[in-house]
């Protein structure tokens, strides 16, 4: 059987489209099927419209967020309910074609436990966010040894195997394609245009964007932490010379004001790496802190899985 998981927030406008679209390729492969709708938490018609689906189709499942948890836990939701041998994630505003779903189905049969959709160019999406998503995927490859596939997203297949790995990584920051290629198993790509929106504006907002980057970084590399420490030797280092400095310029030179010095190099210097090394251990204290609290990944006001 083949599952679907489709992560849901103010959609209401394309939830209709895309589904028919997803059904007509599902036809056409001739397989056993779900597909699973998981609402985030939306503010529009988004549960409306999944529930008239689900009424004409008894194969759609749904599962009721009681808040808005995020696009990574929502499609984890989904992986915790999903029952196919193989599971594909999409989005639900149709830049993720429905039509590419046959192309990774049939290229899974070929061997491969995760195959990904990658991106050959980005319709829609204006030009500092292509930017900004080119360089991402790039710094981080330089900074962990994952090897994380290029211009990709959540668009992919996975095979059963693979969904239960990722149901024992229990962590809050979720980074899913970090993830996945951290499981291993093969791999594979299956090329597409990214098609833009149908309807709506996107949920991905630029805070919401620089809060994944982070904890793709911060999940995936120790770096960060590596950066505080040479940041503190290499300030250390230049505190050192001013020191120097300051001293000559007190014994030997007329050109010294009084107090210069001290301020100079404590505020400046010291007080700056403090901060810095101080605040990027934080946000790794916060992560650990989140995870031992142990409160659930999500809650779920309602759903017609059994």
């Amino acid at each position: 059987m083949l599952s679907l998981v489709i992560p849901v927030y103010n959609e209401g406008d394309n939830l209709e489209v895309v589904f028919e679209r997803v059904k007509s390729v599902i036809q056409k492969l001739n397989v056993g099927y779900e597909v699973i709708f998981v609402n985030d938490g939306s503010r529009d018609a988004s549960m409306g419209a999944i529930r008239r689906i689900a009424e004409h189709d008894r194969n759609v499942r749904f599962i009721d967020l009681s808040r808005n948890f995020g696009h990574q836990i929502a499609v984890c939701a989904g992986l915790d309910f999903a029952k196919g041998d193989k599971v594909v994630i999409m989005d639900a505003d149709g830049q993720d074609p429905p039509e590419i779903i046959e192309k990774l189905y049939l290229k899974s049969l070929e061997g491969f436990e995760v195959v990904y959709a990658k991106r050959r160019s980005r319709q829609g999406d204006g030009f500092l966010k292509k930017l900004t998503a080119k360089w991402f995927y790039r710094i981080l490859g330089r900074l962990t040894h994952i090897d994380i596939p290029l211009d990709t997203g959540d668009f992919r297949i996975i095979d059963k195997k693979v969904v239960e790995v990722l149901r024992r990584m229990p962590e809050r920051q979720k980074f899913l394609r970090g993830q996945i290629s951290w499981i291993g198993f093969r791999q594979a790509s299956v090329e597409f245009e990214r098609e833009a929106r149908l309807a709506g504006k996107t949920g991905y907002s630029l805070k919401k964007m620089l809060r994944l980057a982070i904890d793709g970084i911060t999940s995936f590399s120790n770096f960060p932490l590596r950066l505080a420490t040479i940041s503190g030797f290499l300030f250390s280092i230049v505190g050192f010379f001013l020191i120097l400095y300051t001293l000559y310029a007190r014994l030997f030179t007329d050109d010294y004001v009084a107090g210069w010095a001290s301020q100079m190099i404590t505020i400046v210097f010291i007080g700056g790496i403090q901060l810095l090394g101080i605040g990027i251990i934080g946000e790794y204290i916060s992560r650990i802190s989140d995870n031992v609290r142990n409160r659930p990944l999500y809650v779920i006001n309602d759903t017609n899985i059994n």
